[in-house]
């Protein structure tokens, strides 16, 4: 049923496009960055910073963009580990950074924040078939530097999307597979027009019927650019955005489920009259969200350049449900009677919305010269939304009307940032860096599940960094890094959360000749009321967390590429790991008991990577890329029912490019085999714990439970792009 680990390291690997073996090579001295660059300029770092940090470009997208999330097409970076609710890549998709989940991982696009304000997580799924607009991406891996959003305690992962062109251009694409999937797409630019002005664009569209159970997506998407340039000056405004429909699939199945019937999704489920077993057919997820930028760059003098940005995203949508046997209480209905019996509870449909406006500025002014670069800036954002339910329709009501609000709770959040950082060459071999960042956060809330909140947090995080250039090839860097971080909404459900404080200490060392490129480094993260995923789940399939004392990550990262001759390529990563709660309490069968260290949740000990590529001619390229995942806890307490088992998977990505001399230039065929080994993937889970007095009066038991997302068997996609 499963490979072993050593199969799986043999074949793993990232893919890295076979193109980049005919590129000049770089150096650990650093590359100059192109025009487009300069947006993610204040973000983004070079080797000649002390940050441990992964690049993936459009063309090494590209093979494997058949219409899954960034998520899954990042799977094979280091430390990373991926999952999807649907079990296939599309829709609502994860991600995992040293054992960090998605709220941990700031992300920003274009230098824009895109996590929620108030979750802090970040929902793919609302930007569908965005790998197709994105020209690069920079996942570094740590604190890293300072950005602008909520702090990262895991990971920054910086998009900038697609350059401009400055020749017109076409291009359809299509492709299909397993489980009724089927992505369009088409994309045009005019170039420049009169030297200086170019506009482009997307429209796609993804569909899926998921390898979940009814775990259906319906994904709709645009993105449009318009570009100014000269000699000096770079403005770019972007309007992108999407609309999903999702059927829910967020609440896993228990283990012998998983046994017995792998694709069960209890989503909709309710007896009906007859007593038979029914599924809602409309228990889905519906949201919108749209996206402006508008981006202006001016080159001063050789010395200076600015960068200023305002933006706002609208978004707004609900997801609906059916209730069986649901209390009057919860939605404010009085009690009736029904053939002489009283009635207080009833089967019903609710919609449960969110709409929130997102608005704000980031500016950033660079200078450099022969021994300085400094990056002095910030950002102001506001957060605004709505959260409220629906009653559309139900069997038993009194004294309501349609669409009347159950619950109608509102809430705002500022974030105010300022951050100065500076390399400093002292000579041809070392360097100094900094890094001051103070950030003020102010929260407002008045949920049921909140309570009311108004907290303000003042944070200041410092970080500082050496780097030591040995030669062209090896480079060397020490840096620590102080963040501290919010809580974010679902905390506040459990209680009267604490903000969290990490001090990250990064050494690494990084080799490039032609043929080998090598990098590795050591970490230690050490927190303060680090905020755990505790393994439950609310009632809308979110994960809840809570404050641990003290905690630590400890690991080692080592990542290559090797060139083997003129054909082949392997790219292999490892990320080892130890991932401690100090002295966790815990209440046990009703006791107050310290059970030491214990495992963080979610943080596997061993996430390796691999890719194994060749390329038999120019126009063919073949990536055997493969992943491998160490049994891991689903909660804090080191229990065994809450253990998720190892997994592995590999991949088979084939592409082909047709040059033509006319009218259409090129036709790109690609096809992915996703595990190709059958391997039973469980990516994904859930544990709970519970304090039972009811079965045995006098005594309390702690009861345990757990349950899984079970991956896709084998499966594949394949597509075809015409360019013009």
């Amino acid at each position: 049923m499963k490979t072993s680990i050593f199969t799986t390291l043999a074949l793993c690997s990232l893919a890295v496009p076979l193109h980049a073996q005919n590129q000049e090579q770089d150096t650990t001295q650093g590359t100059k960055v192109v025009l487009d660059e300069v947006l993610v300029s204040a973000v983004r770092v070079t080797k000649e910073s002390p940050v441990t940090f992964s690049n993936l470009e459009k063309e090494e997208i590209a093979p494997r963009n058949l219409g899954q999330d960034i998520p899954i097409l990042m799977n094979f970076l280091p430390a990373v580990v991926t999952t999807s609710d649907a079990g296939a890549g599309i829709g609502y998709t994860g991600i995992r950074v040293r054992g960090s989940d998605a709220t941990r991982v700031n992300v920003t696009i274009n230098g824009i924040p895109y996590n929620d304000a108030e979750s802090q997580g970040t929902f793919w799924v609302n930007m569908p078939d965005f790998a197709s607009s994105t020209q690069s991406l920079q996942l570094q891996r740590g604190v890293g530097t300072s950005t602008n959003g909520a702090g990262a305690f895991g990971a920054s992962l910086n998009l900038l999307t697609d350059a401009f062109s400055e020749e017109a251009y076409g291009q359809i694409s299509s492709s299909f597979g397993s489980f009724n999937t089927l992505r369009n797409n088409i994309k045009f630019s005019t170039g420049l027009m009169y030297d200086h002005v170019e506009l482009s664009g997307r429209l796609s569209r993804i569909i899926s019927d998921g390898y979940i159970d009814r775990a259906s997506s319906e994904l709709d998407s645009y993105f449009l650019q318009g570009v100014y340039k000269d000699d000096n000056t770079l403005v770019k405004a972007l309007l992108f955005g999407g609309h999903e429909i999702t059927y829910q699939s967020w609440f896993g199945v228990d283990a012998q489920t998983l046994e017995e019937n792998r694709t069960f999704n209890s989503a909709g489920q309710y007896t009906d009259e007859n007593g038979q077993t029914r599924f809602y057919e409309n228990e889905e997820d519906n949201y919108k969200q749209d996206h402006f930028q508008l981006h202006w760059n001016e080159q001063l003098n050789d010395n200076w350049n600015t960068n200023i940005a305002v933006h706002y995203t609208k978004g707004r949508g609900f997801f609906e449900q059916f209730r069986e046997d649901d209390d009057f209480e919860t939605y404010g209905f009085e009690p009736l009677v029904v053939n002489g019996e009283e009635v207080d509870t009833t089967d019903l449909i609710r919609r449960r919305w969110l709409d929130n406006d997102f608005y704000g500025t980031v500016f950033s002014a660079n200078y450099q010269d022969e021994n300085l670069q400094l990056i002095l800036g910030g950002g102001y954002n506001i957060y605004k939304g709505d959260h409220f339910g629906e009653v559309i329709w139900a069997r038993f009501a009194n004294n309501s009307e349609y669409r009347d609000r159950y619950y109608d709770d509102t809430s705002t959040k500022t974030d105010l940032n300022l951050y100065s950082k500076a390399i400093y060459k002292l000579d041809d071999q070392w360097s100094l860096f900094g890094d001051l960042q103070y950030r003020t956060v102010g929260y407002e809330a008045n949920g049921e599940d909140t309570g009311l909140v108004d907290d303000t947090f003042n944070f200041f995080n410092p970080k500082a960094g050496l780097t030591f250039d040995l030669n062209k090839n090896n480079n060397f860097y020490f840096s620590y890094a102080r963040a501290n971080r919010e809580p974010n909404r679902n905390d506040y459900e459990n209680g009267n959360p604490r903000p969290e404080r990490l001090n990250d200490f990064e050494l690494g060392w990084r080799y490039i000749n032609p043929s080998v490129q090598l990098n590795t480094n050591v970490y230690y993260m050490r927190y303060k009321d680090q905020l755990v995923l505790t393994g439950e789940l609310n009632d809308v399939g979110a994960p809840l967390r809570a404050n641990v004392g003290d905690s630590y990550r400890l690991g080692l990262e080592v990542d290559a590429r090797f060139s083997l001759g003129t054909k082949w390529f392997l790219q292999p990563n490892v990320a080892l790991s130890s991932n401690k709660n100090i002295d966790f309490i815990f209440q046990r069968d009703g006791e107050i008991q310290n059970l030491g260290n214990t495992n963080i949740a979610y943080s596997p000990n061993v996430v390796a990577g691999n890719i194994l590529g060749y390329m038999p001619h120019a126009n063919w390229q073949f990536s055997l890329l493969s992943k491998y995942v160490s049994e891991q806890y689903m909660g804090n307490i080191d229990a065994e029912g809450s253990i998720l088992e190892a997994y592995s998977q590999t991949d088979l990505n084939i592409q082909y490019t047709w040059q033509a001399n006319s009218f259409i230039k090129s036709i790109v065929f690609s096809g992915l085999v996703n595990n190709i080994f059958d391997q039973d993937v469980v990516s994904n889970g859930f544990f709970f714990t519970f304090d039972d007095d009811f079965t045995n009066p006098g005594t309390v038991t702690t009861v345990e439970g757990a349950g899984f997302y079970p991956q896709a068997g084998i499966n594949f996609l394949v597509g075809a792009t015409l360019n013009f």
